[in-house]
């Protein structure tokens, strides 16, 4: 696609090129720290519209470029035609981490803002791409989750909507400025994200919601409705059950949804584990298929 002379003059004047379709990488300045994120842009993009994005944060000890690999997403959108985006937390090397909350004592000192970074990140991409502001969106695996709900607590004027894959609630309280819907994925039989969080089975310095804790939260804050609508979204002869519980009736057409992978594990549901140990990922259902679908129903109001 050509880059129109208009949309070529408007980047000139802001001191960037613009991006065509394909991969890049990107950095924004966080005081004197150098942060990076990876862009994907897809095949069919046109720059003289405005395109949905989707923030892909990745799990603990992990960084933007293997979210790629592990999320699948860039096939998806070539197929659909979002830009997708691949930030990397904090840390030495590929192992980075997201101030996702959930810390107290020494451990919450000196933190980086991730908030104010996926902020400056997304003013940075409005430079190099035509963004549709009212549908940035944000998914993430584990602890990538886990930010995708801080987000969606402290940045909801510019998240549209978010979709947590075996991540919880880790800040102490959330206090959005508007109904975020959110989508959460989950293995009930993960052993490092626990469906239900019990006692003693996380540090002490660490604190963390479980599932229905998460949801019941965005529930409350949403204005859904209390009684939800279940369905099986597999089929009977699949080998892994998948059911998506929904409550809808939010504010402003908001809803909240569970999709639980019973006996999954620590997984990107559709995709294949990188190892065993974090258990089964369901391969009948694809997360990135279910979020893009959910994303199209909700944009800002």
């Amino acid at each position: 696609m050509t880059v129109t002379i208009h949309t070529l003059l408007l980047l000139t004047v802001l001191g960037t090129d613009p991006l065509g379709s394909g991969d890049h990488t990107r950095t924004v300045l966080m005081g004197e720290q150098k942060r990076t994120y990876l862009v994907h842009v897809p095949k069919e993009y046109d720059p003289e519209k405005p395109a949905p994005v989707i923030l892909a944060l990745h799990g603990a000890a992990m960084d933007g470029s293997m979210m790629v690999w592990f999320s699948g997403l860039n096939k998806k959108s070539d197929e659909s035609g979002f830009i997708v985006v691949y930030p990397s937390g904090t840390g030495v090397g590929p192992f980075r981490t997201w101030n996702a909350g959930g810390f107290s004592g020494r451990m919450a000192e000196g933190k980086a803002d991730d908030v104010a970074f996926i902020g400056k990140l997304l003013d940075d991409l409005g430079t190099v791409v035509k963004v549709d502001e009212k549908r940035v969106y944000a998914c993430g695996m584990s602890n990538g989750g886990m930010m995708c709900y801080r987000l969606a607590a402290e940045l909801s004027d510019r998240i549209a909507a978010v979709a947590p894959v075996a991540g919880t609630i880790a800040i102490e309280e959330s206090k959005p400025k508007r109904p975020v819907p959110v989508i959460h994925f989950h293995g009930s039989k993960d052993n490092i994200v626990p469906f239900e969080m019990k006692k003693g089975k996380t540090p002490s310095f660490m604190k963390l919601k479980g599932v229905e804790d998460s949801i019941q939260t965005w529930v409350k804050l949403n204005g859904c409705d209390e009684e939800p609508m279940t369905e099986m979204i597999s089929k009977e002869d699949d080998e892994i059950e998948v059911t998506r519980t929904c409550y809808s009736g939010g504010k402003e057409d908001s809803e909240v949804v569970l999709v639980v992978i019973k006996e999954g594990g620590h997984t990107w549901p559709g995709q294949k584990p990188p190892v065993g140990f974090i258990g089964k990922s369901a391969r009948n259902i694809s997360a990135n298929d279910l979020m893009w679908e959910f994303f199209q129903k909700h944009q800002m109001k």
